[in-house]
């Protein structure tokens, strides 16, 4: 759709741009209308979002160092990343995968529908990290992001945020900021929390999924930052990764990042606290031992050295 020249009197554009468009507006004054204001020209490298930075405190936002720990492993095979990719067997029949990349789906043109799809694995412990990467201008007025059970619809008539729409699931509205659990008995929560009612916050391309089933939480990141706890109360469940899209040919990639078992981090850890007390035992039995030699043959002023001092001191 093309700008009317109200909107191109506000218009911020490169700089390449701007000759272009002042030849445009200098043809519609000639044509006697008045414009008022001027092109601003601005370096095409500027990015096109400006990410928030924020130095958030408090409990639901320090980034748990299993998280740290588990970003700075090395990340999972690819192998790995298509056993944890999208389910080809458990989606709308709006949305397939594609055939030449299994960790990206397509959906379909289809009108007034939402459409879902659930990730092959399903997690009951540990610590798993996804990236989501959905092009923002492919998210339309409904795109949801979170986890769900394997009893969560997959399909609705119209368009909604179906992620979250009943006790089954847990999103985010990545278009509203909005945080939606069974919310068609409950209200959105505003997510990040720190953002004012009439406060904007554009999501790049690609955001990363936090679950940690062993603390029962559901948690974002975007640009490197720790945006907080969005869920809490989810342990005991098997939750699965799902999206809810409507914009048609839509393509959104899932990359399992890592995972973290809590309990063989406990395991290993033990065994090495075990060896360290093992190599302390064998050191101070080894240190006892070179004392008591040192008493015995007067080692470094030892029990005889000083008993010859005492007789010559007679």
């Amino acid at each position: 759709m093309s700008a009317s020249y109200y909107e191109l009197e506000e218009m911020t554009v490169c700089a390449p741009c701007a000759g272009g468009l002042r030849i445009l507006l200098a043809g519609c004054q000639a044509m006697g209308q008045k414009i008022s204001g001027s092109i601003k020209s601005v370096d095409v490298r500027e990015p096109p979002y400006r990410p928030v930075k924020r130095e958030l405190r408090g409990p639901d936002f320090c980034k748990p160092a299993r998280l740290d720990m588990l970003l700075d492993m090395p990340p999972a095979k690819l192998e790995v990343q298509y056993k944890h990719a999208w389910n080809n067997e458990d989606r709308s029949l709006n949305i397939f995968v594609k055939e030449d990349d299994k960790l990206t789906f397509h959906r379909h043109p289809v009108a007034q529908s939402t459409d879902c799809i659930r990730g092959k694995v399903g997690y009951t412990r540990g610590l798993h990290v996804w990236q989501i990467h959905w092009p923002t201008r492919q998210r339309g007025t409904h795109a949801v992001v979170g986890v769900s059970t394997a009893e969560a619809p997959l399909h609705s008539v119209g368009y909604t945020s179906l992620v979250g729409s009943n006790s089954e699931s847990w999103g985010w509205d990545l278009g509203r900021n909005k945080l939606y659990h069974n919310c068609k008995n409950q209200p959105g929560v505003t997510y990040p929390v720190f953002l004012e009612p009439d406060e904007s916050f554009v999501l790049p391309d690609s955001l990363l999924v936090v679950l940690d089933m062993d603390e029962g939480t559901l948690s974002f990141m975007v640009d490197g930052q720790y945006l907080g706890v969005a869920f809490r109360g989810l342990k005991g469940k098997k939750l699965y990764p799902i999206v809810s899209a409507v914009w048609g040919h839509c393509e959104i990639t899932m990359r399992y990042i890592n995972g973290l078992d809590h309990l063989k981090v406990k395991v290993v850890g033990t065994l090495a606290k075990g060896l360290q007390c093992a190599k302390d035992e064998q050191y101070h039995e080894r240190l006892m031992t070179q004392r008591q030699q040192n008493e015995m043959f007067g080692k470094g002023g030892g029990k005889i050295r000083g008993e010859v001092r005492s007789a010559s001191e007679i």
